[in-house]
């Protein structure tokens, strides 16, 4: 596969982790949709400005984009959560990341009471 393949599958990837079409994608990044299905087609040769208002409209950073892992549900999940968090300001992902921690204490807590029946 190639790298423009590549890299237009991983848009794909996390347009739809965002719950995004890619009318939607093209309206939050300034293109045309038709444009955005070739990019994920892997037919354009995208330059750097493209791809950074590629990034900009799904609020991630450039790392993201090029994270080429096995598919997997694990990464799905973690692909959700990454894209739902994008758009908060440092505050508000501070808020989350502490709210996480106390769900997954409760999870962890609930587990221990259960394996001790």
């Amino acid at each position: 596969m190639s790298l423009p393949e590549t890299v237009g599958n991983r848009i794909r990837e996390l347009r739809k982790a965002k719950g995004w079409t890619q009318e939607q994608l093209a309206e939050a990044a300034g293109l045309h949709y038709s444009y955005i299905g070739g990019v994920e087609r892997g037919d354009r040769n995208i330059s750097l400005e493209t791809l950074e208002k590629i990034m900009n409209g799904l609020q991630v950073p450039a790392e993201e984009i090029f994270k080429f892992k096995e598919d997997s549900l694990y990464k799905r999940a973690l692909d959700e959560h990454i894209t739902l968090i994008g758009g908060q300001d440092a505050d508000q992902i501070k808020s989350l990341t502490r709210i996480n921690k106390e769900i997954l204490i409760s999870i962890e807590n609930a587990k221990k009471c259960s394996d001790e029946r």
